[in-house]
Order: C-alpha cells, then structure tokens, then sequence
C-alpha cells in the first residue's frame, strides 16, 4: 500500500538557513518519522511536479525547555533537504 504523499510531506521548513540552502537548488522540509528516502522523492515529485536529484534525511532531537516553573522537552522530527534537479524551483518558497 503507498502512501500518500501530503501524508509523507508535513510542511516546508522556513528558517534563514533553509532560505541560504535555496539559492543551491535545496529545499527543506519536515516528514513523518517513519518516511523513508525513496518516499520522500517520490512525494515532492507528485506534489510539486519537479525532478529530484538528491535526498538527505537527519533526526532532529528534542531539546529541554522551560517555561517559568514547568520543565519539558521540544519534539523530535524528522527533516529532509531535498536537492532538485538544475532549474528546477518550487513556487511556494518563493516571496
């Protein structure tokens, strides 16, 4: 069974580095915990209609925070950077 791919891909990640990555054709996104590589490519190339050269993937451990007296933890996720084939962009990045 495949899975669908806006289940696989949860939502772009905005930070002034992924900005910096996108001038090199690399695109940052968070995905399921259990997506896999070949999932992940086949995923933006049916929800953005774009070639993909390259995926890599890394887990993003949680982090201890605290909020005045009560003490807790971040999320863990999962975040993949997704180089796309040489001009080629995803729109939705774009300002």
């Amino acid at each position: 069974m495949e899975k669908d791919p806006r289940d696989v891909i949860i939502r772009p990640v905005i930070t002034e580095h992924s900005y910096d990555a996108m001038e090199n054709n690399v695109y940052t996104f968070e995905v399921a915990k259990d997506a896999n590589k070949v999932e992940i490519r086949q995923a933006i190339e049916a929800i953005f209609k774009v070639k993909v050269v390259k995926v890599n993937t890394l887990n993003v451990k949680s982090k201890p925070k605290r909020v005045r007296y009560q003490e807790g933890r971040t999320r863990t996720w999962k975040k993949a950077m997704v180089t796309l084939a040489e001009g080629e962009t995803i729109e939705i990045f774009q300002a």
